[in-house]
This record gives structure tokens, sequence and C-alpha cells, in this order.
């Protein structure tokens, strides 16, 4: 065991650097692939040596989660605009999402609680009391913007937020059985797409949170 993590020693092996490790084999292989020990092997260390780095492994699934939040924070919620930092971390976590479908599953499953994800939350919290919400009502909307964009991302079938691959499931409906279904997929509902879908949905969203700010300052 002391070769093996001399060799991880002499590579760098960090915190940083397992749960790179392990969002990267999660991507290629799934959850069900990752386990201490396979880890690392993917590190040339034995799994004893992860240890050094990560507590056990539910700390490792919870650093996986941080791994995703931290691809999204680091250019957002600077206080210029409330709306626009909540609408550029909507879409950068939706992106990053689909980046890695395979830790989505996790992702809704496990809370972002590490200090570096709740840093994050600190920060924009800071954002949105500068922008009049009560401190309160500015955690629900970061949890409600954050619940509605996962929510969005796991329920939607594999292939739904590509409009060139993804099938229109009221194609084929009966017109005289579905009048107005049939009407409003003619009209509307074809030419807007997942991906548009999102955008109206986070926007109304964002509009009714300007109900929830206290007075401007």
């Amino acid at each position: 065991m002391s070769s093996n993590r001399a060799r991880g020693q002499r590579a760098g092996l960090t915190r940083q650097a397992v749960l790179e490790a392990a969002l990267a084999l999660a991507d290629r292989e799934g959850l069900k692939a990752l386990s201490m020990r396979r880890l690392g092997a993917e590190l040339g260390v034995e799994a004893m040596t992860l240890y050094h780095h990560i507590a056990s492994k539910d700390a490792l699934l919870d650093g996986i989660v941080e791994q995703i939040f931290a691809e999204v924070v680091p250019p957002l919620f600077h206080g210029a605009s409330w709306r626009a930092d909540l609408r550029d971390y909507a879409h950068a976590l939706h992106a990053t999402l689909l980046a890695h479908p395979n830790v989505v599953p996790l992702v809704v499953s496990r809370p972002a609680t590490t200090p570096r994800n709740l840093s994050f939350m600190e920060n924009a919290l800071a954002s949105l009391r500068a922008a009049g919400f009560p401190l309160g009502r500015a955690l629900d909307v970061l949890y409600a913007v954050s619940g509605f964009v996962v929510g969005h991302v796991a329920t939607a079938p594999p292939g739904a937020d590509d409009d060139r691959r993804a099938a229109d499931p009221l194609d084929g409906l009966d017109p005289e059985e579905f009048p107005l279904l049939t009407e409003a997929a003619r009209t509307g509902h074809r030419h807007s797409g997942p991906d548009s879908r999102f955008t109206f949905a986070l926007d109304a969203m964002l509009s009714g949170f300007d109900a929830a700010r206290g007075p401007r300052s």
C-alpha cells in the first residue's frame, strides 16, 4: 500500500483530483460503476488511500454533486442584476446537468450541502438580499430555481432537449376527439420546443418573484 500511496502522492492526489476522477468515471460508466476500489484503480492508488482525501462513500457522492454545482457557480451572482443572475444560473445549471446525465439521479437525491456549495448559497443570498428579498424568501427563491431546473432535466425523456431528435408527443392526435390540443400543437406548441418552454417557464417564475421582494431602497 505504501508503494501505491507514494504513486498517488507523486501524481499530486488531492480531494479535487479524486472528485474530478469520480465524476469522469460516473459520466463514462454510470453510478453503478463507482466504488472506492474502482476509483482508486483509476487514480493508480489503493482504495484506502482515497480515505485520506474523502471520508466515506457518502462524502464522495456529496462531492460529485458539489462538482456539478462548481461547474456552474464561479461566474455567477455578482449582484449586478438579481434577475440576470438567476437566469444565468438556471441556464448554466441546465446545460451542466445535460452534460452529465448519469449524475442527474444523484443531484435529485442528495442535497448540495458541502462547505463549497454552502459558500455559493451564502453568496447568492447576499446578492438577493441586496436586491430587496427578505432572507427567508431569498432562500425560497434559490431553492425554487434550482428545483425547477433539476426537475425539468430529471423528468425529460432522453433527447427531449434536442429539438431535432425529439418526437412531438401530440403528433397524430384525432382532431375531432382533441380539437384544442390539435390546434395548440399546430399553431404554437410545435414551434416552441423544450428549450423554449424551459425559458418561458423560467422567465414567468422570475417575473413572479418580484412580488416577493421588499421595498426598493
